[in-house]
């Protein structure tokens, strides 16, 4: 789905920019471009990127205590 219409960015490539080590909405900003034009997408941006960066944490493995 096409979440940044001025810059084709889409929840893939939010999702994919998290898994890269995308933290913050201003790093995103900078990797893709994304809301930086009109800026009608920024709270859908947001959002995504907050979900994404979620489950990237999710997905690391837990470390066992020695």
């Amino acid at each position: 789905m096409y979440i940044c219409l001025c810059n084709a960015i889409t929840d893939h490539d939010i999702r994919r920019a998290a898994a890269d080590g995308v933290r913050t909405f201003a790093e995103l900003q900078n990797r893709t471009g994304c809301a930086d034009c009109c800026g009608c997408c920024e709270a859908e941006a947001r959002t995504t990127l907050e979900e994404a960066v979620v489950q990237v944490a999710l997905d690391l493995p837990i470390l066992v205590a020695a």
